[in-house]
């Protein structure tokens, strides 16, 4: 898994960072909201693992901030405030799950495991994705626009999918890069330049609609 934590606490977040490494997960560590927010925009998790207590951007306040903007990252919360008061508060924020302060490690690893278990059953896109007059069926990896059949290569059809997926929400090239090529491309190179032209020669320019949108200074967008 790749894992986010979220702890401004260094001793606590390099107890959990030790664990989860030598259990093989890719491990992240933020260690305020406002570094957390950003990592969260620009890269993609299996499982946050949230302190509440922060010293900028308290963990509720970031569990609202990603539901906000449809990022639907499974949330567990770790919290020194044992009420009920305040675990209904954290979860009516968005989260998924909550820990007391202190914990044992092997508590929180299974709970770990379990958020990303239930986002394995319930996180699957549908197989046919409509946009306007744009179809895009996922299972035939096949792609159609009022009735026209489309032939995209693998990686228009990769992009596509990605900005399908999120359509509506602005995608910058670092995230377009990150979930379409998965590798690291210099952040100044034009591969995602180039694509979406390749796209729009395709998808948008024979017909009236535009779908794929440039939001300078931010990314791309699919919508109508």
């Amino acid at each position: 898994m790749k894992l986010l934590i979220v702890e401004d606490e260094p001793n606590l977040s390099s107890i959990i960072r030790k664990g989860f490494s030598e259990k093989n997960h890719e491990v992240s560590v933020a260690l305020d909201g406002t570094t957390a927010l950003d990592l969260l925009s620009n890269h993609n998790f299996d499982v946050v693992i949230l302190d509440v207590m922060l010293p900028d951007i308290n963990g509720i306040e970031i569990c609202r901030r990603l539901r906000a903007a449809k990022n639907f990252v499974p949330i567990l919360l770790l919290t020194a405030l044992g009420s009920t008061e305040n675990i209904i508060n954290g979860l009516n924020s968005g989260a998924d799950d909550y820990l007391l302060k202190p914990f044992k490690f092997l508590e929180l690893d299974a709970r770990v495991n379990a958020l990303s278990r239930r986002a394995g059953q319930v996180q699957k896109p549908n197989e046919i994705i409509t946009i306007d007059d744009l179809q895009i069926n996922s299972k035939t990896k096949s792609v159609s626009r009022n009735g026209d059949t489309i032939v995209l290569t693998a990686k228009e059809f990769k992009l596509l999918y990605y900005l399908a997926i999120n359509s509506e929400t602005i995608l910058s090239r670092e995230q377009l890069l990150d979930n379409v090529w998965d590798i690291n491309f210099e952040m100044n190179t034009n591969v995602i330049d180039v694509y979406i032209n390749y796209l729009r020669k395709k998808i948008d320019k024979p017909y009236d609609t535009k779908l794929i949108h440039t939001m300078k200074g931010l990314g791309y967008v699919l919508k109508p």
